[in-house]
């Protein structure tokens, strides 16, 4: 499997999950697709929410984002986008949520991914869908079903 996988660290923020946390994140989201490009942006508050307004409407930061290629149909790429995780807004909700930093990082990884492959939460049934194989990637790297924190 060639992945092409682009970690830009643009802010100051630690603990950041290491390339190879993300890399492994990322190809499980892939579910064995054989090419992939895309970026992964560690930012902190300000450039999430200056994304979020700009692409959303929405004026505050938020834990992930996805932007996914707009390629032409005649042109034949893996490139499948960017995304951006708002540092400090991951870390803040993981520990909000009692989740360990490191699951909250690959769901919201894998979340990510999910969306430059086309899933969405829009509606009721997509968001059962997207919830149910995020549950399932997350399971095959041994960590628990990030929804559960819901229940408590």
């Amino acid at each position: 499997m060639t992945i092409e996988l682009e970690v830009q660290r643009a802010t100051d923020f630690e603990p950041i999950p290491d390339d190879g946390q993300f890399r492994r994140w990322v190809t499980t989201a892939l579910q064995g697709r054989t090419a992939a490009e895309l970026t992964v942006r560690l930012v902190g508050e300000a450039e999430s929410r200056r994304l979020n307004s700009r692409y959303r409407g929405k004026d505050a930061a938020t834990n992930v984002l996805s932007f996914p290629a707009d390629l032409p149909a005649e042109v034949d790429l893996p490139l499948l986008g960017d995304i951006v995780m708002c540092a400090p807004l991951v870390a803040a909700e993981s520990a909000a949520q009692r989740k360990p930093p490191e699951a909250h990082w690959a769901h919201l990884t894998i979340h990510g991914v999910l969306h430059l492959l086309g899933h969405d939460h829009q509606e009721a049934a997509q968001a059962r869908e997207m919830e149910t194989l995020e549950i399932a990637l997350l399971e095959s790297l041994g960590i628990a079903d990030p929804y559960l924190w819901r229940e408590t």
